[in-house]
């Protein structure tokens, strides 16, 4: 047997989250005319984790640009954020 068929692949697994690299997505919040800033920002904290800057700076690029990239990972990581923001009547897609 040639020792390159003992050779097995490893899956790409990031050593510090532990979870299974691919393709980078973005957890994106887009604009509405009906919440408020505060309540944006607050959600943009609460389930997000972002900083009050942080959210601050999002809030207002979703409202003068349209949209906003909030979080960056893998579809699995991004999934429940996207669905939270949702259930607090918030528009998100994972783009």
């Amino acid at each position: 047997m040639k020792e390159k068929d003992n050779l097995k692949i490893k899956p790409d697994i990031d050593e510090l989250t532990g979870e299974q690299r691919g393709e980078k997505k973005f957890l994106i919040l887009h604009n509405d005319d009906v919440h408020s800033f505060d309540y944006v920002i607050d959600t943009l904290i609460e389930v997000c984790e972002l900083e009050v800057v942080q959210a601050e700076q999002c809030t207002y690029l979703v409202h003068y640009k349209g949209k906003c990239d909030v979080k960056k990972g893998a579809v699995n990581y991004l999934q429940p954020y996207r669905q939270r923001l949702i259930d607090r009547g918030l528009n998100a897609t994972i783009d």
